[in-house]
């Protein structure tokens, strides 16, 4: 039998809760370091992606860091209901750039 692994989203309140329409465990979370403990907790389980918001993730560069390289969980960074920080973006293109060798965006 194949493992079933979890989805979650972590942020405000009005960023992560549409999420739970599409079946995904939503966290809305008031502080850095709310969003820091359930990202460890998370870790710790059978969550297999952590969506997180750029606003959290600005704050939390060193639990970014922490897990960048790790299989899983994969932290990956969405905008908030404020919009796009573009950190997600740079994210994604060093992460190719690791892979690949080259800037291909």
């Amino acid at each position: 039998m194949a493992a079933v692994w979890r989805i979650a989203v972590i942020g405000d309140w009005e960023s992560v809760m549409g999420f739970q329409a599409l079946g995904l465990d939503t966290y809305p979370v008031t502080s850095p370091e709310e969003a820091r403990e359930k990202i460890r907790d998370l870790a710790k389980s059978d969550c297999a992606v952590i969506y997180l918001t750029e606003r959290l993730a600005v704050a939390l560069p060193d639990v970014i860091s922490r897990y960048k390289d790790e299989l899983r969980p994969a932290i990956i960074l969405i905008p908030g209901r404020e919009g796009s920080l573009g950190v997600g973006k740079e994210n994604i293109q060093r992460a190719i750039e690791r892979a690949v060798g080259a800037d291909i965006l």
